[in-house]
């Protein structure tokens, strides 16, 4: 019998920074110019406003913005750091990648990196990425980081798109923590079939089912929605079901921040409490690989998530994907730094 091969060592989020532009755009600017009206945006989406880059300002910049606001906390939250992964679906060039800019204007220049396209999941697929590749011994910390500015790859002249996306950045190292803390299981999964209901346009004029693809990112809102309050409550139970916890056990959930109708319906199905929720879409909207970084440091910042509370991240975006992880919370009992995001206070 060959002998069995020795745990992996825990490995959870050790540092966290995000960063969103400083220009506020309100539901009253598109009910200026659009045929909608601010009231009608916020009760269909529950969103009042979101971030958007200045016109200099791409995935780099936000990147770099978060991953600086992590080391104004933590001087040595890089130290180590052997591995970046960057989720965006908004890259300033398909290469060299944003991981590989945002390394070398942070100090990491040499260190492997890659851009993971994976839209509004991308940021749970980079954390199961870190673990993976700790777990077989090829990184010790790996710098996780989600970064869109999508307001720059949307129709500003369509109304069902342009209200939703917005701009912003988040990162986290993952690297070794305690026994017993630490990210748990994972769940991913992608279906090529519905990738014409959420797309972001590439080289190709069409998809290769015929669907044309246009100069913009293009959404079927109806198709998502669908999917989405099907595929949270679903991917959050398997997930759940295979880290041996249930809905019971988790104190906090930080889903994608892409509906409040959406997070509304998978809190009904999932039997949780609204409350258990953290949303901040109402501020921020859908900044796809970004939300859930952002979500996740704000309730760390004000003291929701503390050491040892039970975090369930469940996501889905473009492909269509989704995602889904647990992890029982280490901070060490830090805060994390007091400091906000570096180009406005979020």
């Amino acid at each position: 019998m060959q002998p069995s091969s020795p745990p992996a060592e825990p490995c959870g989020i050790t540092a966290l920074g995000v960063y969103v532009p400083e220009r506020v755009v309100t539901n009253e600017h598109f009910a200026s110019y659009l045929d909608t009206d601010a009231e009608w945006i916020e009760s269909r989406t529950g969103m009042r406003e979101r971030r958007y880059a200045a016109p200099d300002e791409y995935a780099s910049h936000l990147g770099v913005g978060a991953v600086q606001n992590m080391v104004a906390r933590d001087p040595e939250a890089l130290s180590g750091v052997d591995l970046i992964v960057c989720a965006t679906g908004t890259p300033d060039a398909l290469f060299p990648s944003t991981a590989a800019l945002i390394g070398l204007q942070v100090g990491l220049r040499g260190v492997a990196a890659a851009d993971l396209s994976v839209a509004c999941s991308g940021f749970a697929y980079g954390l199961a990425f870190a673990k993976g590749q700790i777990a077989a011994g090829l990184a010790r910390r790996v710098l996780v980081i989600g970064t869109e500015v999508l307001s720059k790859r949307v129709d500003q002249n369509d109304r069902g798109n342009a209200i939703l996306f917005a701009d912003g950045a988040g990162a986290a190292v993952v690297g070794p923590v305690p026994d017993g803390y630490g990210l748990g299981e994972f769940v991913m999964g992608a279906d090529g079939s519905g990738g014409s209901s959420l797309f972001m346009p590439g080289a190709a004029p069409q998809l290769p089912d015929g669907t044309p693809m246009g100069e913009y990112a293009d959404m079927n809102g109806r198709e998502v929605f669908k999917f989405a309050v099907r595929i949270i409550p679903e991917s959050a139970q398997q997930v759940l079901t295979k880290a041996g916890l249930t809905p019971a056990d988790v104190d906090w959930i930080i889903p994608h921040q892409a509906n409040i109708r959406i997070i509304e319906a998978a809190a009904e199905r999932l039997g949780v409490e609204m409350e258990r929720f953290v949303v901040n879409l109402d501020r921020y909207g859908n900044t796809s690989a970004a939300t859930v970084p952002l979500a996740l440091d704000e309730a760390v910042q004000d003291g929701r998530i503390k050491d040892g509370d039970q975090v369930l991240i469940v996501a889905f975006g473009g492909g269509l994907s989704w995602a889904a992880c647990t992890l029982r919370w280490w901070g060490g009992g830090r805060s994390f730094g007091a400091g906000a995001a570096a180009g406005g206070q979020p």
